[in-house]
């Protein structure tokens, strides 16, 4: 699958030119703790936005694997229908049925039940590999709607929006610590 291109490294980029300057004119220290946290909260961004692809590449294997696993199946089903029909064609011509073929249904039908299980368990994992996707994936998007906010501190130099930007992050932090510490 393909790295995601992050939209805010623009913004990144920007408050650590505003935190560079801050700090050479001497004021505006806080400039500085905002550089610093949107820092963290871009590595934290890019680690929860591999997981949430490591998720969603899992949830397409696992899917594949149960697809693979229903069309085997299926081919079985075929080959059992297709030796009971030769039963039942012998059978009506009064000839004898061969016991091997007999077995060969007995044996099929065995195989797929154990396919069918094997399938749906398979369709489970990914169904919750795409549920961990969701979530991290929900908790990248906060982590990058915080570092954007955090570039609005900078440029409108007000406090308050790098306060609302560490309230997104720790709401990404939920999500992020619900679903590694949650397993």
């Amino acid at each position: 699958m393909e790295e995601q291109e992050d939209p805010t490294e623009s913004l990144h980029e920007h408050i650590h030119e505003g935190a560079h300057h801050a700090e050479a004119e001497g004021k505006n220290t806080w400039v500085i703790f905002v550089a610093l946290t949107t820092a963290i909260i871009a590595v934290v961004s890019a680690i929860t936005g591999l997981l949430a692809a490591y998720h969603s590449d899992e949830a397409m294997l696992k899917q594949l694997h149960a697809s693979d696993q229903w069309n085997y199946y299926q081919a079985k089903g075929i080959k059992t229908d297709v030796l009971i029909s030769e039963t039942k064609m012998l059978k009506a011509f009064g000839k004898p049925v061969d016991t091997a073929d007999v077995a060969k249904i007995k044996t099929n039908k065995e195989e797929q039940k154990k396919i069918s299980a094997d399938a749906k368990e398979a369709e489970e994992e990914s169904h919750k590999h795409l549920e961990s996707h969701d979530i991290l994936a929900r908790s990248v998007t906060l982590f990058q709607i915080s570092i954007a906010i955090s570039a609005i501190a900078i440029l409108v130099k007000k406090r308050i929006f790098w306060f609302v930007s560490l309230g997104f992050a720790a709401f990404a932090a939920y999500f992020f610590i619900l679903e590694v510490l949650g397993k």
